[in-house]
């Protein structure tokens, strides 16, 4: 669907055209008499926004802004269609943005790669919160009290102890978060400050419940939580029962950055959804961990590993492999992306990761094996590879099983799911889009002798 800006020529489409009209026409028209379904949303291509009322159907409208000359979009048809929700604006959010076509993230405001660099997990988790980086004096208090949340209540622990171990780590986490909420007082009460704990908790647990659950299945005891350390540290330390070394540190920290909030995804926008029905927030992560499940969302990652373990295990040529799977109409995992036009920045941070804990390794076939199949992609295909691509060799690099990766990145997600839940719940309007039936019509019911 395109927009256009004061600035542009009016569009005319196949199913509708955009006008301009004034604020005096709008309000002629009857529009501002419907205050309880107009909520303000920025549209816009290449950072311009644009502001139109919507007209989704006869009866509802979304006004698009406060201006005193906006860009008004009616059709013959209403309402308008858009399979996926692919390109509507449903919201407005201060939390990510995406531009698709430079291959740009901020959170904030501020560049992803800036804070790879140079900001922490926990700062990032605070900045998504509140809105500013942290003072040094607001993360050490922040970081305690993530730490003071970390351990599991005991039914949680005897829930995973008694768990199939060939249960699907997603599976296990969604029913676990799900479950938290019964020994959470706070889980149905809705104030601001007490979303804030629970944000917390879920957040300081969430890693617990991963740890726990994959040494179990192991037939290992779980790792007791630090009451010390970074979430990156305390995580990896439960997973091996070791500390783990900086190096290592230090790349699972920039991995949790890297996928704590992207736009409206499908897990974050399943988070909103449940969110504006003003259920609670175990309810809205629960859901949000389901929908990451799916393998078109957060699974990628894991298939991705899996192709390159079946290149080693086969001795294929990585170039030749890719090009057999071209060639049978199969899906190469890892290259593409709904919303990245070129190159997605995350992949490029995670690209030289795989590289850089390669060399510390002294074997270098992972990264080599990206490398060709990168290259075979640009050559037979032109797409991009996306943040999964080069996700899954790192987090395997650093002694993750492949069916733990989406935990992880369910993990990291949780900041910006639970940011986007106090965002949403700051101003609260149900989320409710409409279907288009394309059903039967002027059936009858006959007698059930005569079906």
């Amino acid at each position: 669907m395109l927009l256009c800006s004061e600035k542009t020529p009016a569009w005319a489409g196949p199913r509708g055209l955009l006008q301009k009209r004034s604020r005096a026409d709008s309000l002629n028209a009857g529009l501002s008499q419907r205050p309880a379904c107009l909520r303000p949303c920025p549209f816009g291509r290449d950072g311009h926004a644009v502001s139109i009322p919507l007209r989704l159907s006869p009866h509802t409208f979304f006004d698009m802004a406060d201006q005193e000359s906006v860009t008004e979009l009616t059709t013959d048809k209403a309402p308008i269609k858009a399979r996926g929700l692919e390109g509507v604006i449903a919201l407005e959010s201060e939390l990510s943005s995406i531009d698709g076509d430079k291959g740009q993230l901020i959170y904030r405001g501020y560049d992803i790669h800036d804070l790879a660099d140079h900001a922490s997990f926990e700062e990032v988790v605070y900045l998504l919160r509140h809105g500013e980086l942290p003072t040094q004096s607001e993360l050490d208090d922040f970081s305690s009290h993530l730490r003071s949340e970390r351990a599991l209540p005991a039914p949680i622990l005897n829930l995973l102890r008694e768990t199939p171990a060939d249960a699907h780590p997603m599976a296990v986490l969604r029913t676990a978060v799900s479950a938290l909420a019964l020994y959470d007082e706070e889980a149905d009460t809705m104030e601001e400050a007490a979303n804030h704990r629970k944000a917390d908790r879920i957040l300081a647990q969430i890693p617990t419940i991963i740890a726990a659950f994959d040494r179990l299945r192991k037939d290992k005891e779980p790792v007791a939580p630090l009451d010390h350390g970074s979430m990156a540290h305390n995580f990896l330390y439960m997973l091996n029962g070791e500390k783990p070394g900086a190096a290592a540190e230090d790349t699972f920290d920039v991995c949790l950055v890297l996928h704590a909030d992207h736009g409206l995804n499908a897990s974050t926008f399943t988070s909103r959804v449940i969110g504006s029905t003003l259920s609670d927030m175990y309810s809205a992560v629960s859901g949000s961990v389901g929908a990451l499940k799916g393998r078109l969302h957060g699974g990628a990652n894991q298939e991705v590993m899996r192709m390159l373990l079946d290149i080693d295990e086969k001795g294929a040529d990585p170039t030749s492999y890719i090009r057999d799977r071209l060639d049978a109409d199969e899906r190469v995992m890892g290259f593409g992306h709904r919303v990245y036009n070129t190159m997605d920045p995350r992949a490029a941070i995670l690209r030289t990761m795989v590289k850089e804990l390669s060399e510390e390794a002294g074997d270098m076939k992972w990264y080599k094996y990206t490398t060709k199949i990168h290259e075979t992609m640009t050559e037979e295909t032109g797409i991009d590879p996306n943040v999964d691509f080069f996700s899954g060799p790192t987090y395997y690099q650093l002694g993750l099983d492949p069916d733990l990766f989406t935990t992880i990145f369910a993990l990291s997600r949780t900041a910006g799911w639970t940011a986007h839940l106090l965002e949403q719940w700051a101003d609260n309007r149900l989320i409710r889009p409409r279907a288009q039936y394309v059903g039967a019509r002027d059936r009858t019911v006959a007698p059930i002798a005569e079906r």
